[in-house]
């Protein structure tokens, strides 16, 4: 893979996981009340935002009636909701909301990615599921060469990270990094 679009196109076309496979698309069939008229996605949600990034934000999974009805990762829930305004506020977004697919946002300086990338049921995914998603994610990291601030947004995400850059062989301090709300660790690039 050599580009992140070449990526994202990967990643929408995976079927690896059977579970996930199937209660995607169940989701996207039976649907909310409130979403009835929308067109699920339904597929494996990829990345979005700027190639060239600096802020890497990395989340656990796409929520079956967010990212897996929208195709956007945060887009259409509640954490995304506050997620993007936070964005906006401090200039890494062009608007404050994410609606939809085709809503217009524009993120500067900024990608966001997921572990998983298929929403989950009861938004826990298996060891063999994080696994199957673990290659998009070193991908992920290795296409974003300018990243240098990662937001793990959770325990999970935060520990797909330290050992994904550790497999791309960075050194990580020894005790390791442990996740903690608003906790700021430095990594060495090398």
């Amino acid at each position: 893979m050599r580009t992140l679009t070449g990526l994202n196109k990967t990643i929408t076309d995976c079927t690896a996981c059977p579970r996930l496979v199937v209660y995607r698309q169940a989701i996207a069939e039976q649907k909310r009340k409130q979403y009835r008229d929308w067109v699920y996605w339904g597929r494996p949600v990829p990345g979005f935002g700027d190639p060239q990034a600096r802020l890497y934000i990395l989340g656990l999974a796409p929520a079956a009636h967010g990212g897996n009805r929208t195709g956007r990762v945060f887009t259409g829930d509640r954490s995304g909701d506050w997620l993007y305004e936070a964005l906006y506020r401090h200039g890494f977004a062009n608007q404050a909301e994410s609606r939809s697919i085709g809503d217009g946002l524009a993120l500067r300086d900024c990608y966001i990615g997921a572990t998983v990338r298929c929403a989950p049921p009861g938004n826990k995914p298996t060891p063999d599921e994080f696994e199957c998603c673990s290659w998009y994610l070193e991908e992920e990291i290795r296409l974003l060469k300018n990243h240098r601030v990662v937001v793990a947004l959770g325990k999970i995400a935060f520990d797909h990270y330290l050992k994904t850059y550790r497999s791309q062989g960075h050194t990580i301090a020894v005790p390791a990094p442990k996740f903690g709300h608003g906790a700021v660790y430095r990594l060495s690039r090398g």
